[in-house]
């Protein structure tokens, strides 16, 4: 829970946490355990190098809500704008420029609060 937090941001989880219910708590759990207790807490990358590749696998899959929440928590990873804009290059050339077109405006919302 303390990388969850160190990455995303005690408001996030805090809101996160009190929206549980007894439907999710189980997903929740994995959640904590897999993504924050095991990949996001290994020592072979540092946390902004973790979320360069979060941000690049999101936006190939386009998962846009998960994208923006990844592009704000860069202010707690040390990876910047220009990080951010390197990977979505990189999503445009390996996942298709669609796929990066619509990660950029996602991460220019989620950065500049710029609606496009």
């Amino acid at each position: 829970m303390a990388t969850r937090r160190s990455v995303l941001g005690d408001a996030h989880v805090d809101r996160a946490s009190e929206n549980m219910t007894d439907f999710d708590i189980p997903f929740q759990t994995m959640i904590t355990e897999g993504a924050w207790g095991t990949v996001w807490s290994g020592d072979a990358l540092t946390k902004r190098e973790r979320s360069i590749v979060t941000i690049a696998l999101l936006a190939a899959l386009g998962h846009e809500e998960e994208l923006a929440m990844h592009v704000r928590a860069t202010a707690n990873t040390g990876a910047s704008a220009e990080d951010i804009r390197e990977a979505l290059m990189h999503v445009a050339i390996y996942a298709g420029v669609p796929a990066a077109n619509t990660a950029i405006k996602v991460a220019k919302e989620a950065l500049l609060g710029l609606k496009t």
